[in-house]
């Protein structure tokens, strides 16, 4: 007999883990409702904070609250300090973060989809500034909801893994910055295994 799924943390108190940042401050529920009003009538949403150290989702279909929150040990900082050494990742630093992220997004999916009803996708939103830079980067004009495909976010990345080839940060205008790499990974992972067709970008309020 498989071992039985871990139950999901009820999202009545959707505190996030304490990441050293002010960003942490950020209530998830509140994206949530602003999402919900977005969002098609019982369509299923995730509400997603990228910290420092952790990586939160927060998943329902009700049109306050979500219905449970999920934590991933995945952050900006945390992941760059893990894998990468300088500026900007080598190839073998790029291809062993992918693996090892991957394998941390594979688990938390196993999680995610007894959220979502059998047949159906989640909507992700989310309102971090980091997210912003990346929708900013792949060319997504700036909005009030602004949304970024995966086909838009994996030419990002396509143009990240140029620069860890060799090519210079600044000819694909993109910045030298360990937290940046990690934090495109990360979303690039999230996007292509929970998965998710595209993330709408919230503006800060």
């Amino acid at each position: 007999m498989p071992p039985s799924l871990p139950e999901p943390m009820p999202a009545q108190a959707p505190t996030l883990p304490p990441d050293g940042d002010t960003t942490t401050a950020l209530d998830l529920a509140e994206v949530y409702r602003r999402a919900r009003a977005l969002a098609a009538p019982g369509q299923c949403i995730t509400a997603l904070h990228l910290g420092p150290e952790h990586c939160v989702l927060a998943t329902g279909q009700g049109p306050a609250q979500p219905s449970a929150q999920l934590t991933l040990a995945l952050g900006q900082q945390k992941t760059a300090r893990a894998f990468f050494r300088g500026a900007v990742p080598t190839p073998l630093e790029l291809e062993t973060a992918i693996a090892s992220v991957e394998d941390e997004v594979y688990a938390a999916h196993v999680r995610h989809r007894q959220w979502v009803p059998e047949g159906a996708s989640a909507q992700l939103y989310s309102t971090d500034p980091a997210l912003h830079e990346i929708a900013t980067l792949a060319g997504i004009a700036p909005g009030p909801a602004r949304v970024l495909p995966l086909e838009a976010m994996e030419r990002l990345f396509n143009r990240l893994a140029a620069v860890a080839q060799g090519r210079p940060a600044a000819h694909e205008g993109l910045p030298a910055s360990p937290a940046f790499a990690a934090s495109l990974l990360v979303l690039r992972e999230l996007m292509h295994h929970m998965p998710f067709a595209e993330i709408t970008l919230l503006d800060l309020q």
